[in-house]
């Protein structure tokens, strides 16, 4: 709200980008559902006021089993505006040591080796 006019002003959010992370899509519905339509239309209409979103607006977003409490399956009309389903299952309990070995040791990702003095020498590997 402008205080000197009394006036609203519109400022874009978080919308108004070109990478937008969904987190628990299935959980919020009413967000969610927003921000399918968004997805759907590329644009945002606040008091009848269309704005456009970026023309590389792009939406990644996690999805929580259903048979957790409060979440819904989304229908199949909204599931279209997904173009790949990537299915993560837990590690194994080798990976998930490693995985913590490498979050504790330190990584770098670009070289895949592990920070100096952690975890094995990046010889070793």
């Amino acid at each position: 709200m402008n205080l000197t006019s009394g006036s609203f002003q519109f400022h874009k959010g978080p919308v108004f980008t070109h990478c937008c992370w969904l987190t628990k899509s299935t959980a919020c519905r009413p967000h969610a559902a927003a921000l399918l339509e968004c997805m759907e239309e590329r644009q945002v209409t606040v008091n009848g006021v269309r704005h456009d979103l970026s023309p590389f607006f792009t939406v990644f977003a996690t999805q929580n089993p259903v048979e957790f409490e409060g979440t819904y399956p989304l229908p199949e009309a909204q599931l279209d505006r997904f173009l790949a389903k990537i299915q993560v299952t837990y590690p194994t309990q080798v990976e998930e040591v490693r995985l913590l070995s490498n979050v504790h040791g330190g990584f770098d990702a670009v070289t895949r080796r592990r920070g100096p003095g952690r975890g094995r020498s990046a010889a070793a590997e």
